[in-house]
């Protein structure tokens, strides 16, 4: 009963599925032929939408971009130079007017004197007169002397010194062994005597020392222009221990 089961060992049971297999292959066959043939003998059953999209063309490519402008173009004029006023007529004149010109005026040289050669304008010592006028006056430049004291250095006004006090070394300051230069802004006056003395720069206890000796101090009258001018400059006292 078991062997009879088995389909494959028994070769008792008989089927018939290859019969429906040979018909259900040509039944499908003939569908697929219809669905295909269908579509080509009437094209309008297909649906609207799927032929807009089979028959539509693409679009066209856009158009090239439009060439470039063409340069400018440069004319070249020729300039042509008028004719020569002295160019020679195309047609002779039957008559030439002669035409009269005035004679120059005389002209005046200036002379120099003693020399034959000249007008009497030149004047005595050599100078050249001007032309007919006469003799020309000199100018005379007067040059401003400069308001106030004239800035002159203390190189120069150390050579202008008459009288020259030695300042007194303060014992404190030799005591302290403080040495140094003490430099005094001076105004000198017409007459070479010290106006105004004051300290720029030193050791404090050389400074009242240093205005003492230079107080008394003469000068020669500065001259500026042939007046005595006052002066405005600096002195330097040098304070030296071992001096």
């Amino acid at each position: 009963m078991f062997e009879d089961s088995l389909v494959e060992s028994s070769g008792k049971i008989q089927s018939k599925s290859k019969y429906w297999m040979i018909v259900t292959f040509g039944f499908n066959a003939v569908i697929l032929a219809v669905m295909i043939l269908i579509p080509l003998l009437y094209p309008e059953a297909l649906p609207k939408t799927a032929m807009t999209a089979m028959l539509t063309a693409p679009p066209p490519p856009p158009p090239p971009p439009p060439p470039p402008p063409p340069a400018a173009v440069v004319k070249v004029i020729k300039v042509v130079a008028a004719l020569d006023a002295m160019t020679a007529p195309t047609k002779i004149p039957k008559e030439i007017k002669a035409v009269k010109e005035d004679p120059p005026p005389p002209q005046q040289v200036a002379g120099v004197a003693g020399m034959g050669m000249g007008s009497a304008g030149g004047a005595a010592g050599g100078v050249m007169g001007s032309l007919g006028i006469g003799n020309a006056p000199v100018p005379q430049v007067k040059v401003e002397k400069p308001k106030g004291p004239a800035r002159i250095s203390g190189g120069v006004m150390a050579g202008q010194i008459l009288v020259k006090t030695t300042p007194t070394y303060p014992p404190i300051a030799r005591a302290a062994h403080v040495s140094g230069a003490v430099v005094i802004h001076a105004i000198i006056s017409k007459t070479g005597s010290i106006e105004n003395l004051n300290v720029i720069s030193g050791p404090e206890m050389l400074r009242a020392a240093a205005v003492d000796a230079v107080r008394q101090w003469r000068y020669k009258p500065y001259v500026l222009s042939g007046e005595p001018t006052e002066v405005d400059t600096t002195i330097t006292v040098n304070f030296n221990i071992g001096g």
